[in-house]
């Protein structure tokens, strides 16, 4: 019965305690309603072990909760640094602040998990984390292109070393995507330049259209453009090859009837000079680089 009776009252002290924690908690809430870092739904979480925490933040993720599930995984690689479960919890955590919209902080922790673990078994498809995250954030031309850049380089990454993934092909699709994004900010300048008749510095930017991004969807404008602007500073045999490499790969682009009826207002047509720079690039668009 001696037994029995400790028994009872340690049961009675845990309740008493488990009542003192939820009085505390209470009183903590009461005087402090009006402060926004105060979340009682963090109280606790660095005393449950990692892989209880892991369970709880996969359960959360299922649930629609990403918040309380990335308040899990980050306790995990918090308290349990450089272990599996912290590992593990770092990749869960990059999805769901990937999929909050956090993108900052989806960037951090991905890129914190790339240079602790390169070689892991989830490397590659954090990487395409990462590279769907920069995608995100790719704005219309007529803004800055600096998530466009980092989209291609992080999924040429995913590409070159992870070949064998099942994100290659996505991967290529979201660097098609950001090379035309690059390509349109160029000919959005280009056009700019243009219609201020300062055809120099519209011709820099048609041409790194045609060099560097031949196989985007603004090509055939570039090309366009180059001949009406070559054609108005008078440098017809130039004007002449981009309409011939525009014709010889899009005979049937409204860009090139648009350059060939330009040309024939002054009696000049289509000819390639093939030691113009833009022959050489027209060699690339056949060769589909």
């Amino acid at each position: 019965m001696a037994y029995a009776g400790s028994e009872g009252m340690m049961k009675t002290a845990r309740a008493l305690f488990a009542s003192l924690l939820v009085l505390s908690a209470g009183a903590s809430i009461s005087g402090c309603q009006s402060d926004p870092d105060i979340d009682i739904t963090k109280l606790g979480l660095e005393t449950d072990p990692p892989d209880v925490l892991y369970t709880q933040g996969l359960a959360n993720m299922k649930a629609g909760n990403m918040a309380e599930a990335a308040r899990k995984f980050d306790a995990i690689d918090r308290e349990n640094p450089f272990s599996e479960w912290a590992r593990k919890a770092l990749v869960m955590s990059t999805f769901v602040k990937y999929r909050q919209g956090r993108l900052d902080d989806a960037l951090a922790s991905g890129n914190r998990y790339m240079a602790q673990y390169p070689k892991s078994q989830d490397a590659a498809y954090v990487q395409y984390l990462v590279g769907l995250t920069y995608s995100k954030q790719i704005v219309d031309v007529t803004q800055d292109q600096r998530a466009s850049a980092k989209t291609i380089e992080a999924m040429q990454a995913v590409v070159d070393n992870y070949p064998n993934s099942e994100y290659v092909d996505d991967a290529q699709a979201k660097i098609r995507y950001a090379r035309d994004q690059l390509a349109g900010k160029e000919m959005q300048i280009g056009r700019y330049y243009m219609e201020r008749k300062e055809y120099l510095a519209a011709i820099s930017r048609f041409r790194i259209v045609v060099e560097k991004y031949p196989n985007t969807n603004q090509i055939e404008e570039a090309l366009a453009r180059l001949v009406e602007a070559y054609y108005a500073m008078g440098i017809v045999d130039e004007a002449q090859t981009a309409a011939a490499v525009l014709g010889h790969n899009y005979p049937d682009s409204q860009w090139y009837a648009d350059s060939y009826k330009l040309l024939q207002t002054g009696g000049a047509e289509p000819r390639e000079n093939k030691g113009s720079w833009i022959a050489a690039a027209g060699k690339k668009l056949l060769l589909g680089s």
